[in-house]
């Protein structure tokens, strides 16, 4: 059965969460997924309060850019709530937007150089081993975490070039790919990875106009699956005047069409 999920878009204040995931919940959307561009929303903080506010909605944030975090810090985040949530959390990794990672001064000379070596530390640490390494970026002098996952969580990456997609197929579980890339592009990222278990989370652009389109935005659906996706998160448009609604028209309208 494919997954389909909603996006909330960090355009919306983060005093609106609550009432959007609390609906999201009720209407039995399976995922409802967060931002954290800059500088908007905070991912992590965001997505402990919507867990919190939720019982049975998988709540995802996708992505929080390794430049901006130690992997330490980010692995205690996810193991905590890996730990207080189960599988319903999900925290995606990424480079983040180099633009908005120089605004800070995190932004790496090689960002797949930074992002291998923080892979490559974060799951052994979530999987409760001690971890010793010296990088380039990622230097850790045996840390281990007190409270890592019962269950290791998935590692979630955000890529988009080819170089990146390899690295996705060749250290992590899942992979978020952009509304920009087409069912073709889904295909071509699938040979990339080419892990045939690797799973793909495609956030999917809606179309402007709600009303009588839910068949259009199934079909489309159904082509991102077909092409390899095994996660479908719709997003509503950026200035969407009625997010309430749209979360009706995808648990509704779209929902029954899609399976």
């Amino acid at each position: 059965m494919t997954v389909l999920g909603a996006t909330f878009r960090p355009q919306n204040p983060p005093e609106d969460l609550r009432a959007a995931v609390k609906l999201a919940d009720a209407l039995g959307i399976e995922e409802l997924w967060l931002w954290e561009d800059c500088f908007l929303n905070g991912g992590i903080s965001a997505t402990a309060a919507a867990l919190a506010w939720s019982e049975r909605v998988r709540v995802g944030v996708g992505l929080t850019p390794v430049p901006f975090r130690n992997v330490a810090a980010e692995a205690m985040e996810i193991a905590t709530l890996s730990r207080m949530f189960g599988d319903r959390a999900i925290v995606a990794v990424g480079h983040g937007v180099q633009e908005w990672m120089g605004q800070v001064g995190a932004r790496a000379a090689s960002p797949l150089t930074l992002l291998r070596e923080w892979l490559s530390a974060l799951r052994p640490l979530l999987a409760g081993e001690e971890v010793t390494v010296t990088g380039k970026y990622v230097s850790l002098d045996r840390v281990k975490l007190d409270w890592p996952p019962a269950t290791p969580p998935p590692i979630v990456v955000g890529a988009m070039g080819p170089k990146t997609l390899k690295l996705a197929g060749e250290l992590a579980d899942a992979t978020i790919l952009v509304s920009s890339v087409t069912p073709d592009g889904v295909r071509e990222a699938r040979e990339l990875i080419g892990d045939p278990a690797h799973k793909i989370i495609m956030f999917a652009p809606h179309p402007r106009g709600r009303t009588g389109d839910a068949k259009a935005v199934a079909d489309g659906v159904r082509e991102y699956v077909e092409a390899g996706a095994t996660s479908v998160i719709i997003e509503p448009d950026a200035d969407e005047p009625d997010l309430h609604a749209f979360l009706r028209f995808v648990a509704e309208e779209v929902r029954p069409l899609v399976d």
